[in-house]
């Protein structure tokens, strides 16, 4: 079993912080450059390596540590938060007192970012809610696009959903204790197409009984899914976006709402069991993942702080509205408009 000191010894930890870049959406695309004798410009994710990381303190008042595994050979930085004394004695972490691989109280919301890595830096997600303590990985691509590729393209989505499936089950219990039966995942735009097309078919049987919020994005599963009709029983899935989505997004997102409904169908579920599990709203007047209204950063946070609300048996109230629609007779979303 790897601990906190055989990664040390092995190399395998990293001294890496993010820069603070843009969020870009689902067909952005790297623009570094080189002519006329000067240097190429460097990649998001090596600008990402140049800041150490380390332990800072998360906006609740708990502890947040910043590290960097290899994980099949992909390096995969990540921020997990919770109180001192959950992280284990090998952490590093002030004030740790547990064994690797001790399990905890508290669950997890694992989120995984954009495209250009913005809620990877902000970590919306790190003060405790409602007994989830806050996870943030960061995407081992040049371009820090969880899935590689580009728009709808995920073209490496089948190695990073295996790696952010082994990072949880493997690497992050050796860092903190927690409840291996209370793992939830947050999606923002290129996170969710990696989430809905790769991560829930392939590996949310391993966290069967929680759920998966999918901020503005989402695909149609790319690969088999396996043990669907347990996943699809127990699986809370959420699709949230806003009326001015990405062109692309506003056909991707209706046609995942649409697959997923039907796996389930397949799977035996009635039309009111798939509604309780599956739900959907693009009621936000704003832009891409603009849930406010008024911006991207506040919109994810705004995702993030109502949680509990939409994802943990709480009232669905976002801004004032019940967010909780089923997908059944819900599939075919209507759009006011396009960001551009």
């Amino acid at each position: 079993m790897l601990t906190i000191r055989s990664l040390l010894a092995l190399g395998l930890l990293c001294t890496v912080e993010a820069f603070p870049g843009p969020q870009l959406n689902p067909r952005a695309r790297n623009r570094a450059s080189s002519g006329g004798g000067r240097q190429k410009q460097q990649t998001a994710f090596q600008q990402a390596q140049q800041i150490p990381q380390g332990v800072s303190t998360a906006t609740d008042g708990s502890t947040i540590l910043d590290m960097t595994a290899q994980v099949n050979g992909l390096p995969l930085r990540f921020k997990i938060s919770g109180p001192a004394d959950q992280f284990t004695a090998d952490s590093g972490v002030d004030g740790a007192t547990q064994q690797a691989g001790a399990q905890g109280a508290l669950g997890l919301n694992v989120l995984l970012h954009g495209d250009g890595g913005q809620s990877f830096f902000d970590f919306p997600n790190q003060a405790v809610q409602q007994n989830l303590a806050g996870v943030a990985v960061l995407a081992p691509d040049p371009n820090l696009f969880w899935g590689g590729g580009a728009g709808l393209q995920r073209t490496d989505g089948v190695a990073h959903a295996q790696a952010v499936n082994d990072l949880v089950q493997t690497v992050l219990p050796q860092v903190m204790a927690f409840n291996a039966s209370n793992v939830f995942f947050t999606g923002v735009s290129g996170g969710s197409l990696m989430l809905s097309g790769f991560f829930i078919p392939a590996h949310m049987t391993n966290f069967q009984g929680t759920g998966v919020l999918l901020n503005c994005g989402a695909l149609a599963p790319q690969v088999d899914f396996v043990d669907a009709a347990a996943v699809m029983a127990s699986t809370k899935i959420h699709f949230q976006s806003t009326q001015q989505e990405l062109a692309d997004l506003q056909q991707s997102i209706p046609e995942s709402v649409a697959a997923f409904e039907q796996t389930a169908a397949d799977a035996g579920l009635n039309a009111n069991q798939i509604g309780a599990l599956q739900t959907v709203d693009n009621s936000p007047n704003g832009g891409h993942c603009e849930f406010d209204e008024k911006d991207f950063v506040s919109g994810v946070q705004l995702m993030a702080d109502s949680f509990s609300a939409i994802m943990q048996g709480g009232n669905g109230q976002v801004n004032g509205v019940n967010v909780l629609n089923p997908v059944v007779g819900n599939e075919n979303l209507k759009f006011s408009g396009a960001t551009r």
